[in-house]
C-alpha cells in the first residue's frame, strides 16, 4: 500500500500516523521495536540532517530493511527539505515520501517550488508533502503568529496537486516554554477546504487530549522527533555516567529501550483518539 492510499484509509477510519524521526540504528530499531508490538504501522522519517550524517542510501537502506525485519507496514519520508537535490536524492535511494518546506517564501514562490517537487516525485509514484503558514523551527520565536489560512490552504493544494500539507495551527518544533493550545477550530475551518492529508509537526510536548482531538478533527500524520531524541540521550547519558564500559553495544540497549517506550506512548494516543 502506498502512503497516499493509506491516507486515504485513515481519512475513512478517521485515524492518524505516528511519523517518528530516527537518527542512527539504534533509534531506527527503538521506533521500529515499538510499532511491531503495537502492531501499527509507522512512518520513519529523515530530516536533511540525518540525510547529510548517514547519506541518502545507507538512510534508506537501513530504515526499508529494518521495517522488513520487523514486520513492520510502514513508509520512509524526508522531513523539512529545502533542497531539490536533497529530495533528488532521496527519491533516487528509494524514499517513498518527500516534504518540500518553502513555507517561509511568499505565498507565490512556495506554490512554483513544492510545484516542482510534486511534478519531480510523480515519477516516482511517491507522496509529498508541504507545509503552509509558520510552525516554529528550532532557534525561532513561538510567539510569532502565522496561522493557516484555510483558504488558501485549499488554493495551494489545488495549485501544487500535493498529498499532505502541514498546517499551522499553535504548535512548534523543539520544546514548548508553555503548554500549547492548538487552534482546533482553524483546523476544522481547514479540513473543510483541503483536501490532502493534514499533518501536525511538533507533536513532541502537546498534551494527548489536543492530539486526540486534532485527529477527530482531521489529522492524519503527527510528528514526532525532540522527544524521542531526548529519551534516547538521557538514558544514554544516565548509562555513562561513572560507567567504564567501553563496549558501545552493551551502554546502548536501555537507550534504544526508552525510545520504544515513548513510540508505544504515542501510539497509544491514537489508538484511544
Amino acid at each position: 500500500m502506498t502512503l497516499k492510499q493509506k491516507f486515504s484509509q485513515l481519512e475513512d477510519q478517521k485515524s492518524a500516523l505516528l511519523a517518528a524521526n530516527f537518527y542512527n540504528y539504534e533509534t531506527v530499531t527503538g521506533v521500529l521495536r515499538a510499532a511491531s508490538a503495537m502492531d501499527m504501522p509507522i512512518i520513519l522519517q529523515a530530516s536533511p540532517s540525518t540525510i547529510r550524517y548517514l547519506g541518502a542510501e545507507v538512510a534508506a537502506c537501513m530504515a526499508l530493511k529494518s521495517m522488513e525485519k520487523f514486520g513492520v507496514e510502514g513508509w520512509l519520508h524526508l522531513d523539512h527539505a529545502e533542497s531539490i537535490e536533497t529530495i533528488q536524492a532521496c527519491l533516487d535511494a528509494g524514499f517513498d515520501s518527500v516534504m518540500i518546506d518553502a513555507s517561509e517564501k511568499s505565498f507565490d514562490e512556495n506554490v512554483k517550488i513544492t510545484s516542482k517537487v510534486v511534478s519531480l516525485a510523480e515519477k516516482y509514484g511517491a507522496n509529498v508533502e508541504a507545509e503552509l503558514g509558520y510552525v516554529a523551527k528550532l532557534g525561532q520565536s513561538h510567539e510569532k503568529e502565522g496561522f493557516t489560512n484555510p483558504g488558501e490552504a485549499r488554493e495551494f493544494t489545488e495549485k501544487t496537486g500535493i498529498n499532505a500539507l502541514a498546517v499551522a495551527i499553535g504548535s512548534a518544533h523543539g520544546f514548548y516554554r508553555k503548554e500549547p493550545d492548538l487552534d482546533l477550530d482553524r483546523l476544522s475551518a481547514i479540513k473543510k477546504e483541503c483536501t490532502a492529508a493534514l499533518v501536525l509537526h511538533g507533536g513532541s510536548g502537546i498534551p494527548d487530549a489536543q492530539i486526540q482531538e486534532g485527529i477527530r478533527r482531521g489529522i492524519r500524520k503527527i510528528n514526532v522527533a525532540t522527544e524521542l531524541k531526548d529519551a534516547f540521550m538521557n538514558s544514554l547519558q544516565g548509562e555513562l555516567t561513572n560507567n567504564s564500559e567501553i563496549d558501545l553495544r552493551k551502554v546502548f540497549p536501555p537507550a534504544v529501550e526508552a525510545v520504544s517506550k515513548l513510540v508505544q506512548q504515542k501510539m497509544n494516543i491514537i489508538l484511544n483518539a
